[in-house]
Order: C-alpha cells, then structure tokens, then sequence
C-alpha cells in the first residue's frame, strides 16, 4: 500500500478528500501529510448547508494529529471558501477538526484521555505540547461538553461552598443530586454568587426545581427565596452541616472543660479531642479503652458527647411528626443542659427547623456535592494550584461536570 493511500486510512479521509503527498523528516522525527480536493467538488455553506462551488482557499494551515509510531504526524491544507448569497464568504467544515482547532479530531479525543489521568504539566509532556496546548484542548473540551448539554435544569440540586486559598476565599458549587455532577461554579459565596445561577433560567424555570439541599448560610437562603418560586418548601438544610455545628458545640465543651480542669491540674482531656469527634465503631482498641475511661468520668463533655449522638436518630424517623415529636424532647434536654455551647446550637437549628424537617418530604442530603468538593480537593493538590481562578472552573467541570468531553466525530477511544 502506498504511504498516500496508507495515510488515507489513518487519517479516516473521504471523498472528495484526498492525500496529496506524505514528507518524512527523519531528522525531525516528524510526519507532514498534505491533503488537497478534487476539482469541481462543491461544499455546503457552514451556516445554511446550501452547497456551492468553491470562492477561493484560505491560507494552508497545520493540524497535529496521532503520531505515527514515534514520529508526530502534522496534516496540511488549504481550506476551502464558498460564497453563499445569504452569509457571504465562509469556510466550508473540515471532516478532520473542528473551526478554530490546531488538532484534529482524533488528537483532541486522546488529549482528552490522557488530561483526564493526569494533571496539565504530564499531560503535556505526554503528548509533547506545551502547557498552554494542553490547557486550551481541556478549555476546549468544557466548551463543547457544556454546549452539547445546553441549558438543562436538575429537579434536585445540592448547594455547597468550597474554600479554594486562605483568607476566606470560595467559590459557590451547584450539583445535580441525581447525575452527582457539578453544574455550576460562582466566585464567592455571597448572594450574588447562587443568584446568578437561577439568574440564567429565570423564575418560571426555576419553579420547576422539586429539592434544594444546602446548608443554613444566609446567603444561600436569600438566593434561593428570591429565585426560586416554593423554595421554603424546597430547601432541606442538610443533615451533615447540622451535625457539624454539633460536633463544633461538643469540641467548645471540651475545651472549656479542659481548660478548667487544668487549671486544677486535672489532664483528664489531654489528646482526647478526636476521640469525642471519632465514630467509636472506627476506633483503635487503645483509643476504646480510653474513650470508656472518659465517658465513666462523669465530664460535661461526655454529657455534650451524648447529645450529639442521639441528635442523629432525628433523620432516623419515618415522618416529620414523628421527627417533631423527638425534636422536642431533645430541644428541652440540650436546652436544659447548662452546656452553653450545646444551648447556642440548639437554638441555631430551632430557628431553621422547617427545612430541617422538610427532610422528611425531600429525602435528600448534601452527600453528593460534599463527595464532589472532595473530588476537586484533590483535582486542586494534583494540579499544585492553577494560574487563575478561570482555570481552576474549567478544570471543576473537566473532571467533575459529566461532560461529553470528547468531538462529535470520534466514536471511539473514549475513557469509560
């Protein structure tokens, strides 16, 4: 088989075309493969698909393709032009790479498989390109999995914060409970940040959301009030965030208590803080011994330790009246505990308690976007950082969106 025709195959050209001519530059470890038309074939317009004769062609340019063997393969051509009597002169579709693409198709899908098993500066060096080629394909990759997926609204949506430096810097996350995707990335957590959001289906659209799990951040409140039609009978205040302001009551007991107990002289709380915040079915036996020691002692931490425990058999309840019910008894006893600490964050989940008991009718939890924000932990320690916030959003969504990142003409070579 000739190399024209060899390269035919390889590169999946059709008629009209055809393989011009093939250079090999050994010295160069490089494959230039010109590829031309025949005479007379006529290209649709880009923009109406009305067929035309050829106008003229545009400046040849170069794609980089798969390397053949060890040798990067580069493919030539002059573009065709046509001129449509609607839209004036435009570039007919190249059947190898998208408008705008250094690379073809075929390049693009195996950028895409390697980016997503390695962080930029591998990938990079793994498909000889610089860091910025490797950046701009997984741009490019967002691009067209974000457009391919349009504007659809999830029925159930998780709300969550992520730190992304010191210094109190987030960004607002917004998931799809149901495909646990991220579907979008704000700047801050202010009001504005999840407004936005909304902002780009508007108010008739947003009624269509069934489920709001967030935690009990004004901010997000506000936003979803004023965006989203029903939206008290939407937002679930998670379980997992209720739970945290829990644990941080009992660790404020602990602390008081064991600040006071040495100052007696007692180290009783000494390297014991992880044990009142560890699941004890987790726990090493050294640490159970201790642990039973501890809770023997008759401490207030130990009492605060108590009440965080039977808080969780709240979601345990079959109904929310029946929920109400235990609230209730456990509202007076945490109230009544003369644990300050305890009292505050009782008082902080009683002010939000409907959409803590809208649990109930929703069932969901923000387990899916706080599996994700552990995701992108670790996309941000691969990565050691990105070279702005724009680059760290498209990496959110390369890895995270459940994007169709790959072009529409490779059927094949897919990571699963």
């Amino acid at each position: 088989m000739e190399s024209k025709e060899l390269y035919r195959h390889l590169l999946g050209i059709n008629e009209p075309w055809t393989v011009d001519h093939v250079d090999l530059d050994m010295t160069r470890g490089q494959v230039d493969v010109y590829v031309g038309h025949a005479k007379g074939v006529r290209f649709a317009c880009p923009e109406c698909g009305q067929e035309h004769a050829v106008y003229d062609h545009s400046a040849e340019r170069t794609w980089r393709h798969l390397d053949s063997c060890q040798f990067m393969t580069y493919l030539h051509a002059s573009p065709p032009r046509v001129s449509c009597p609607e839209h004036g002169v435009r570039q007919a579709r190249l059947p190898w790479a998208d408008e705008g693409s250094r690379f073809t198709h075929l390049f693009e899908a195996l950028a895409v498989n390697v980016l997503l098993a390695a962080n930029i500066e591998r990938a990079a060096g793994l498909l000889r390109i610089s860091w910025d080629q490797a950046w701009h394909l997984m741009e490019r990759a967002v691009l067209r999995g974000r457009a391919a997926k349009g504007d659809t609204l999830p029925k159930q949506i998780g709300v969550d914060e992520k730190a992304i430096a010191k210094g109190h810097q987030y960004m607002t996350l917004v998931s799809d409970l149901d495909r646990a995707t991220v579907e979008y990335v704000g700047e801050g957590r202010r009001e504005e940040s999840l407004a936005a959001y909304f902002n780009a289906f508007g108010t008739e659209r947003c009624a269509g959301i069934d489920a709001i799990s967030l935690d009990m951040w004004p901010a997000f409140i506000i936003a979803c009030r004023d965006n989203v039609p029903g939206a008290d009978d939407k937002m679930v205040f998670d379980r997992f965030h209720i739970m945290r302001h829990i644990v941080e009551a009992v660790d404020r007991v602990r602390k008081q208590e064991h600040k006071a107990l040495m100052n007696e002289g007692n180290n009783a709380l000494v390297n014991s803080k992880y044990l009142w915040l560890t699941n004890p079915s987790n726990m090493t036996d050294q640490a159970k011994v201790r642990f039973k020691e501890l809770q023997s002692s008759e401490l207030k931490t130990g009492r605060a330790w108590v009440l965080k425990e039977v808080l969780r058999e709240l979601w345990n309840y079959t109904s929310a009246a029946w929920a109400l019910k235990f609230w209730k008894r456990w509202y007076y006893w945490a109230t009544h505990s003369r644990l300050q600490p305890m009292i505050d964050a009782a008082k902080l989940i009683a002010r939000h308690l409907p959409n803590v008991l809208t649990y109930f009718k929703h069932r969901i939890t923000n387990a899916v976007a706080e599996g994700l924000n552990s995701k992108i932990a670790t996309v941000q320690k691969r990565a050691c950082g990105f070279r702005n916030r724009d680059h760290f959003k498209i990496a959110i969504y390369f890895h995270c969106g459940g994007l169709d990142l790959y072009p529409d003409h490779v059927t094949h070579g897919k990571v699963g």
